[in-house]
């Protein structure tokens, strides 16, 4: 019988593991899942904790381009077990799903928790060994994988490994980065791990951070002229934070801005408050007579600015810009936000770098490591959320599994 090991048991190695055990012949493998965690899935949970974003319905090219960069790489990946195969994959497992707004796929039910349940219970049907509390620590001279846990180090010797520890983000989940400097040992090349889906600093006033911290400002959408000269635009929310914003809108703009701030010590973000109106249509409303009313009674009548929109436009703006009805309706449609810096990887939602694709064969071994397949976080690659995410961490997991079988000498149908 052949043994694969797999590290790691977020989606991306719970995924190696189906996919080892389904391609294989009946009591032909031995496929055994080592997690650091007490319980396997903890990161994966914590991404439903709102409300499971599986996957996305979106045509393939648009769907493809969120990647970036790495589009070309994951294609085929995502192609032989895409958003389509991932629902199919859920229904198998009990779990219907269904495409909310703007084609986000959740499952029935909104939940991870019960997806899990009933993924682990099907795993262990199949001949899953699941080993908590095992950290992994490298490899000893004789090439077997070595484990911390509560009991002594634990060693074992695999045909073949599918390592899925996962990036650096919320390390108290379990993905911390440790397999960098074991894979560094072995003389693999590791891009820096960087924050993903990330926040970003902002000097904010005392006053603006401890009235507003915590308050989200909705309605609006981001502009921002990346290092190529090319503008990103994006409609959405965010929250204002003590340090600076994050949130969805923020998110879907991370890349070029840590990107931009890497090359030039700060970005700038230009925020329009108001959407829906133009500038001159602004200026207009704006130089409308007063009254008696007070300057901000009258923006806020005029405009609808208020609350935490308000308050931004202060923060920014000094009071002879505010009084200048024209440069305040400028300001409305382009508020320039300096971010300072992305927020620490511990915080992010995923990290970017790691084990480049170069480093790797088409089923995703490590070519000098031969045996060792990656799947996941771990890979150089990043995303958006929104569903974009957890879809190529279950592609390269479905393919680092079969990847790893067939070189543990099984045929895949």
């Amino acid at each position: 019988m052949k043994f694969v090991a797999i590290v790691g048991g977020g989606p991306a190695g719970l995924m190696a593991a189906e996919a080892a055990l389904a391609a294989a012949e009946p009591g032909a493998v031995r496929v055994d899942l080592y997690d650091a965690m007490p319980s396997a899935g903890r990161k994966f949970l914590l991404a439903g904790k709102g409300g499971l974003n599986l996957t996305r319905a979106e045509p393939r090219a648009a769907f493809l381009a969120r990647y970036g960069a790495r589009a070309e790489r994951l294609a085929p990946l995502i192609d032989a077990f895409g958003p389509d195969a991932l629902r199919e994959w859920a229904r198998g497992l009990g779990i219907e799903t269904f495409v909310g707004s703007s084609g986000r796929v959740f499952p029935a039910g909104m939940k991870a928790a019960p997806l899990l349940r009933a993924w682990l219970h099907r795993l262990r049907g199949a001949g899953l060994a699941l080993h908590v509390r095992h950290r992994w620590l490298g490899w000893d001279d004789a090439g077997a994988l070595r484990f911390t846990t509560p009991r002594g180090e634990h060693r074992a010797r695999a045909d073949a490994v599918v390592l899925a520890p996962g990036g650096a983000s919320w390390p108290r989940l379990g993905s911390g980065g440790a397999w960098v400097p074991l894979l560094a040992a072995r003389g693999v090349a590791i891009a820096p791990l960087v924050p993903a889906n990330c926040g970003f600093d902002v000097r904010w006033s005392d006053h603006f951070r401890g009235r507003y911290a915590g308050t989200p400002v909705k309605s609006v959408v981001a502009a921002f002229e990346d290092r190529h000269g090319v503008e990103q635009r994006q409609a959405g929310e965010f929250v204002v934070t003590e340090n600076g914003i994050e949130g969805g809108l923020v998110y879907a703009l991370s890349a070029p801005l840590r990107e931009a701030i890497a090359a030039s010590g700060a970005a700038a973000l230009r925020l329009d408050l108001a959407p829906g109106r133009t500038a001159a249509r602004l200026a207009a409303e704006l130089s409308q007579p007063r009254g008696r009313r007070s300057l901000s009674s009258h923006i806020q009548g005029r405009t609808g600015m208020k609350g935490v929109k308000a308050g931004l436009l202060r923060e920014v703006l000094g009071a002879t810009e505010l009084a200048d009805l024209a440069r305040l309706a400028a300001a409305i449609k382009a508020l320039p936000i300096t971010l300072l810096a992305p927020r620490p990887v511990a915080e992010a939602i995923s990290t970017a770098g790691g084990l480049p694709f170069e480093a790797l064969d088409e089923r995703l071994m490590i070519r000098a490591i031969p045996g060792v397949f990656c799947a996941g976080e771990m890979l150089d690659w990043e995303a958006p959320t929104g569903g974009y995410l957890l879809t190529a961490c279950f592609a390269t997991g479905h393919a680092a599994g079969r990847g790893a079988l067939e070189f543990a000498g099984r045929a895949i149908p």
